[in-house]
């Protein structure tokens, strides 16, 4: 089951606002990640910003799922992105 992959606007911006090195490791764990969404992904307890997150080191990659799209809203450190 092949999932594709959206950027919002604002997603689009926080990637482009990190490091480079962040940027690739980020990239490449959501590939792999979007192959089984949600068993890698955990439920936000307030879906405000959106329903599901990933976990990449310190960063957190906040995304919802319609159908066979991965929609990813926002990309940022755990200590900003749930402000």
């Amino acid at each position: 089951m092949a999932y594709k992959l959206f950027y919002t606007k604002s997603a689009f911006r926080n990637i482009q606002k990190l490091d480079p090195v962040v940027r690739k490791k980020i990239k490449k764990k959501i590939e792999a990640y979007s192959k089984k969404p949600l068993f890698y992904a955990r439920k936000l307890i307030k879906p405000v910003i959106g329903t599901y997150r990933w976990r990449v080191g310190n960063y957190r990659v906040v995304f919802d799922i319609d159908k066979k799209n991965i929609v990813i809203l926002r990309i940022g450190h755990r200590r900003e992105i749930y402000r």
